[in-house]
């Protein structure tokens, strides 16, 4: 009667979203604990055989940072984004694609031929313009960034609508021809990336994974969550975010500001968090909706 229960207590949620698409950015501890990766890859089944159709945008920040140590080559970061050379390049383009992808791609994968990998370099899916960061009002050049330009939805539509589940590393090709000579990419924030994949696909939902339980109040001196945000609300805040912060934030401002229903922040630290969405009420961690959206029900991811 238990179980009976819950599956009841999940059909409205699951009727108004059958058929969506929800982007799902795979990031945090949730890429490195191995309980995590796999409870992540049975919350992305279940959304896509309860008739939705998830795509997931991934990171590899964790991986990438440890294989540069390995190779003894040097990480930081200006403004919450990675400085990357055309060495570390190499670096991030084997790690995301080869190791990071492959694994996810493994996982779902284990209860049928569900997910198909790729890279935001294949078909062209996204083009990039070399992105600075900003210290002090003053823009910093940090390598081989880029800021999303285009996306070209067409093959990542065709894999939906053969029931595939796209895992989309973020990596993407210069739209500029003297950047992309000698074959070079862009290293592409992940929650930037989803946010631009969640807007050109139209999708119901941006999901974002982080390590923290959503967008604290008054942080370092509070942890409140704030559990709603409109658009405009966010815009006000976002210039005072930690640099941590920023880009996931900004990432769910241009989702709702583009066509996207609704955009959260939740805890990748818990298990099952993406299904916990589904049965939360208003859900948990930080949405944020159009400013239009005046229901609560709407926030709901």
């Amino acid at each position: 009667m238990a179980k009976a229960q819950v599956l009841v207590e999940a059909l409205p949620w699951i009727a108004r979203h059958h058929g969506k698409t929800v982007v799902i950015k795979f990031g945090g501890n949730a890429m490195i604990d191995d309980e995590l990766k796999t409870a992540f890859a049975q919350d992305v089944l279940f959304l896509r055989h309860a008739g939705l159709n998830p795509v997931v945008v991934h990171g590899g920040g964790p991986q990438i940072s440890a294989q540069l140590d390995r190779l003894g080559l040097e990480s930081h970061f200006e403004g919450g984004l990675r400085v990357t050379t055309d060495e570390t390049m190499d670096v991030v383009r084997m790690v995301l694609a080869g190791q990071v992808q492959r694994e996810l791609v493994g996982l779902l994968n284990e209860h049928g031929a569900h997910a198909v990998g790729m890279t935001g370099e294949d078909a062209r899916l996204m083009t990039a313009t070399k992105r600075y960061a900003e210290i002090d009002g003053e823009p910093v050049d940090i390598g081989r960034v880029g800021d999303v330009a285009d996306v070209d939805t067409g093959v990542v539509q065709a894999l939906i609508d053969n029931g595939r589940i796209p895992v989309i590393s973020s990596i993407a090709r210069p739209e500029d021809a003297k950047d992309a000579a000698g074959g070079g990419v862009f290293n592409v924030n992940a929650d930037t990336a989803a946010a631009a994949l969640a807007a050109a696909l139209g999708a119901e939902a941006l999901l974002i994974l982080t390590d923290v339980e959503g967008l604290y109040a008054n942080w370092p001196h509070s942890d409140e969550v704030i559990s709603r945000l409109t658009a405009g609300e966010l815009a006000r805040l976002l210039p005072g975010l930690a640099s941590g912060m920023r880009p996931k934030m900004a990432g769910c401002l241009h989702a709702v500001n583009n066509g996207v229903r609704t955009a959260r922040v939740i805890d990748g630290r818990v298990k099952h968090s993406i299904l916990m969405q589904i049965f939360a009420g208003d859900g948990a961690g930080t949405v944020v909706v159009p400013d239009d959206d005046v229901s609560f029900e709407g926030a709901t991811a």
